[in-house]
């Protein structure tokens, strides 16, 4: 006797949870599967992305703030998703589930997407190539780079603080080496990025290393009869 073909009771917002959703379970801790599940049934199933705000994401998945941090860290870190925090609360974060934990086929992101990426890539192009130690022109590495931190979730906060620490280092060097090499690209920093957001220090301590490194950048310049920094290079880290 056949059986007669199964029939969806609520088909509106249907997801199709299959090999990619069993992958994630193999590799998630259970508070990180409970939010990409929560992603996926929320995420545009064209592209795969879903726009949130921390607060409203954390309630709606019943984690804490602090919580919801670690799971979208581990979503990042175990190549599930790539994920994009908003710079303040008022703004929208996103996240973009990988191809291997995606069942659907992805259409291109949408022309706000774009933007968002090309802006953010300015932005670092823009704090990399101010400081008198840096000697580049932002080549295509550099760009492929400044992209995989935007994929990645990296803020610009800590992509500024990066560099500052960076080339606060790298004029110690100079000072006692006047012939030392300067900074000839973007994978410099990466490292140091990445040390970055390992740490906890308050604001007060960045605003230091920012006055500490402007303070060296003007000595350099001085030193080696370079123009002064811009304006816009004076202004301390957030």
């Amino acid at each position: 006797m056949s059986q007669s073909p199964l029939t969806l009771k609520h088909p509106a917002g249907f997801f199709a949870a299959g090999r990619e959703m069993a992958d994630a379970l193999t590799l998630l801790s259970d508070g990180a599967f409970k939010t990409y599940v929560y992603v996926c049934l929320q995420a545009d199933r064209r592209t795969a992305q879903f726009r949130f705000r921390m607060a409203e994401l954390a309630q709606a998945t019943g984690h804490s703030a602090r919580s919801l941090t670690t799971y979208l860290d581990e979503l990042r870190l175990a190549e599930v998703a790539f994920v994009h925090q908003a710079a303040n609360q008022h703004e929208l974060g996103r996240i973009e589930i990988c191809e291997r934990f995606w069942p659907y086929v992805k259409t291109a992101a949408e022309p706000p997407e774009d933007a968002e990426q090309t802006l953010y890539v300015a932005r670092v192009r823009g704090v990399f190539l101010e400081p008198a130690c840096v000697r580049s022109v932002f080549s295509a590495a550099d760009e492929k780079l400044a992209v995989k931190w935007y994929r990645a979730g990296v803020g610009l906060d800590q992509v500024q603080r990066g560099i500052l620490m960076g080339c606060a280092r790298k004029y110690v060097a100079l000072f006692n080496n006047p012939g030392g090499s300067y900074i000839t690209c973007l994978q410099y920093f990466d490292g140091i990025v990445q040390e970055v957001q390992g740490l906890a220090m308050p604001l007060e301590y960045w605003r230091y290393i920012a006055a500490r490194m402007r303070k060296m950048d003007a000595q350099w310049r001085a030193q080696a009869n370079l123009a002064p920094a811009t304006t816009a290079s004076k202004g301390e880290t957030n």
